[in-house]
């Protein structure tokens, strides 16, 4: 899947597609074949963390 390039973009579409469809994080990379550490990384960038117990990047 090509993943939107800016972080503040891929952040958006990250937490709606966390919110609207995966239970986490783990799911929502292995559904969509996306590298967890990188994106965790990119979206680290704009100093965004991933918080499981809300399911979202803050």
């Amino acid at each position: 899947m090509h993943l939107p390039n800016d972080p503040a973009i891929l952040l958006s579409f990250i937490n709606t597609r966390l919110r609207d469809e995966f239970a986490d994080l783990d799911e929502l990379c292995r559904t969509l074949e996306i590298n967890q550490a990188t994106l965790q990384k990119k979206l680290s960038s704009i100093d965004y963390a991933y918080n499981a117990e809300i399911n979202q990047f803050v």
